[in-house]
């Protein structure tokens, strides 16, 4: 492989993989999750989603539709179900006064909803799938680990944004955060539920 082709290839894997994973876009919600957690209990979230996501993205990437096809589901399946495991914690946090979590639960929520699936949900999984299909396993597999690299650099860095926000502020735009997270919610469940409804 030429250094030209590699840098294509390169380029054709790495940005379809930020997009679908956005880590700017999921920033907000992974600031109202934490937001009462002390910054070490956090540190370790990030470290716990980042690991989630790269098991669960591997497995998909080797494995995939080998495991679409054996339980006799569709991408599209798959799109529903995160889209309702989002609606959920949303209203949890607009309606019971936010999404609580604990010392307990700090294992939980670093792999679900924050490792799966927000930064790696159905669009990243599906966009994983057909990369590997057009580009090979090695350079999905080593665009998703700078993708990985670059989320976990920004959740870091989220720290930044608490202090600028103060906590009355992070609260507040925890809510409106919520809001837009059940509207990402309804949106993956509509792209699911899409293909039945049109055919």
């Amino acid at each position: 492989m030429t250094l030209e082709s590699f840098t294509n290839s390169f380029i054709q894997t790495f940005i379809p993989l930020f997009v679908a994973i956005d880590a700017l876009g999921i920033l907000p919600v992974f600031m109202n999750l934490t937001l009462k957690m002390p910054q070490e209990d956090r540190k370790k979230i990030i470290t716990q989603a980042t690991v989630a996501a790269l098991i669960v993205s591997a497995i998909f990437l080797f494995m995939g539709r080998g495991i679409f096809s054996l339980l006799s589901i569709t991408e599209h399946d798959f799109r529903v179900a995160g889209g309702v495991v989002l609606l959920v914690i949303s209203i949890a946090d607009i309606a019971f006064a936010g999404y609580r979590v604990n010392a307990n639960q700090s294992t939980e929520i670093g792999i679900v909803p924050i490792g799966i699936p927000l930064m790696i949900g159905p669009a990243a999984l599906t966009t994983i799938l057909i990369l590997a299909d057009q580009h090979g396993v090695a350079m999905t597999l080593f665009s998703l680990l700078l993708n990985l690299a670059v989320t976990w650099f920004i959740f870091r860095r989220a720290d930044t944004f608490f202090k600028i926000l103060g906590e009355p502020g992070a609260k507040a735009f925890g809510k409106i955060m919520a809001l837009f997270l059940a509207a990402i919610a309804v949106r993956m469940i509509r792209d699911g539920l899409q293909p039945f409804i049109s055919g």
